[in-house]
């Protein structure tokens, strides 16, 4: 799973809600109350509104420096995610000596997709090189959240253990404060140097890992763009003859009405509302981004100008008939499917593209997608917010003696072993011949027990700054960093950005019930008058205290990037 994914799943509200039971269990477990906009939770005066301010970061904060062992083949432009494409001809070893003294550990991480089991001969070789012994428990990802809150609410808490973004609400920041080690006396300032892998990663992720004043947390770093990309298949629509895409939201619903034949089975795109948010500048809707400034005052994204011109556009693509039928029913599941088929021609997602055209190689050898360039609904100036820039985060046990901790933080290192590196390639595709061969190329070629076996695990420990990896689809990997190079031209930072808020619980759900109110009126099922009531509704029944609470953060904190 990548950055990408990450983020997309972040976006969904519904994998932001822990519990009720599993939230009154930590709650009991910790006795602490809700992070308020006047509490400083365990970090002192420093740490307001539940946000550490800028005298707390500069302390806690590690050294940021950037890894050396391997030069990408297109380079970050205006903080774009730099591209490999191809595997170097000889790795570098980016860890000095093995890590581990001998220590046995558990690891609680989530997982999407099937246990590996016991007996991995994966798990035994990384042990292996990191010179310790884990014990894995693997939890489905789907049902991650409820697992989470039981376990932090015990009182044996894994030695490192997993948290998403998404989960990270009521009381499992004052779990975190309480159960999770204070990293800060290892790796603030320059004392990271000790782990180049780890200095190697953003600051703007490690900021999300101070939680109640302290560094907690180990991050999982996101690109800036990546969770809404809008794709088009460029070998169907160059075989129409179709070299021009459209550059205002007007240009677009009359290319897709064009498009569109119900009679052959084309529609032009599945459901776009995700890219309708972004060509009409507006402001992310996952927490706490969701607002902006106007006047002075902030504005939630549900009360601006921008959320209706969007939501009516894509009522107008939907109501003309240019989305496909299963979309309309809302089938999201199968719109790679339709996509892949050819019965749609646009759609937005992740950035899935290396994976689809993988998928796609063999049984399509001409199928070719690409990434669409975001345009202003009107032609003018884009402003594209980037995401935060991390979305995951491992924490370990406030139990583990100091020698155990730095033992840990020696296994994290090598766990954001970056692209090019021989910890890399272990990480990622296990032992040569055992799991994966290499092509002409050099390029590693997963086995049957490769893909069994080497499942998304360590990365949840620690990972490397975000790369365009994809040296098995290097045409994809160059027009996905190129887009991402231009589109970062218009890269604009959102309110609150790397800030680690908690809502207060009664008003964490004010705004989850819009996503299917959303649904109802961009198919037609409901007007954007009935929006209107709706956000209205919304500001009595808390929007306005919920603003409060957010000025507040600004009136102590600064006003953000």
């Amino acid at each position: 799973m990548n950055s990408a994914d990450r983020a997309a799943l972040a976006a969904n509200p519904s994998r932001r809600r822990l519990l009720a039971g599993a939230v009154a269990a930590v709650a009991a477990a910790t006795g602490g109350g809700l992070l308020s906009a006047c509490s400083s939770g365990k970090g002192g005066s420093t740490a307001k509104g539940g946000v550490a301010g800028n005298d707390t970061l500069a302390s806690v904060l590690p050294a940021y420096a950037a890894s050396t062992v391997v030069t990408p083949d297109i380079p970050s432009v205006n903080g774009s995610t730099p591209a490999f494409l191809k595997f170097p001809a000889e790795l570098k070893a980016s860890v000095a000596n093995k890590p581990g003294k001998g220590g046995s550990y558990t690891f609680f991480t989530p997982l999407w997709g099937a246990d590996p089991g016991s007996g991995s001969k994966y798990f035994t070789a990384m042990d292996d090189a990191l010179g310790i012994k884990v014990k894995w428990q693997l939890q489905d990802g789907v049902t991650y959240q409820d697992k989470l809150g039981a376990v932090l609410a015990g009182d044996n808490v894994p030695d490192l253990f997993c948290i998403p973004g998404w989960n990270i609400l009521g009381q499992i920041p004052n779990a975190i404060g309480a159960k999770a080690a204070d990293l800060g006396p290892y790796l603030s300032g320059e004392k990271i140097k000790k782990y180049p892998n780890l200095a190697a990663i953003p600051t703007g992720a490690w900021q999300m890992c101070v939680f109640g004043g302290k560094l907690r947390g180990l991050p999982m770093p996101n690109r800036p763009l990546g969770g809404v990309v809008p794709y088009y298949r460029a070998d169907l629509l160059e075989a129409k003859g179709i070299t021009q895409l459209p550059k205002t939201a007007d240009e677009f619903l009359k290319l897709a009405k064009d498009l569109t034949s119900a009679d052959a089975k084309v529609w032009a795109c599945d459901d776009m509302w995700w890219t309708a948010q972004v060509l009409f500048n507006l402001v992310p809707g996952s927490m706490p981004n969701y607002w902006k400034q106007d006047g002075g005052r902030l504005v939630h994204r549900i009360e601006t100008p921008e959320y209706l011109e969007a939501l009516s556009w894509t009522q107008k693509l939907y109501a003309q008939g240019s989305v496909h039928p299963d979309a309309v029913a809302g089938k999201s599941n199968d719109a790679k499917t339709r996509f892949t088929s050819g019965q749609t021609l646009f759609m937005n997602d992740g950035d899935v593209m290396r994976g689809m055209m993988n998928e796609q190689a063999k049984a399509n050898p001409k199928f070719r997608m690409k990434p669409m360039d975001f345009f202003a609904h009107d032609g003018g100036r884009l402003e594209l917010y980037v995401g935060q820039p991390a979305g995951i985060f491992s924490f370990l046990s406030a139990k583990l003696s100091g020698a155990q901790i730095e033992e840990l933080l020696g296994v994290a290192d090598f766990a954001a072993a970056p692209f090019g590196s021989k910890e890399f390639l272990l990480e990622k595709f296990g032992v040569e011949g055992t799991h994966y061969t290499k092509d002409a190329s050099g390029t590693p070629v997963q086995t049957e027990l490769g893909t069994k076996e080497v499942v998304s695990s360590y990365e949840f420990v620690a990972s490397p700054a975000p790369a365009i990896a994809w040296p098995d689809q290097p045409q994809a990997a160059t027009d996905f960093a190129n887009w991402m190079g231009r589109m970062m031209a218009f890269g604009k930072k959102p309110m609150f950005y790397g800030m680690q808020v908690q809502e207060p619980t009664r008003l964490a759900s004010l705004y989850t019930r819009f996503k299917d109110i959303e649904n109802d009126v961009v198919r037609g099922r409901k007007k954007i008058s009935d929006m209107q009531d709706e956000v209205a509704n919304w500001k009595k029944n808390g929007g306005d205290e919920l603003r409060a609470f957010y000025q507040d953060i600004l009136d102590k904190n600064g006003s953000g990037s």
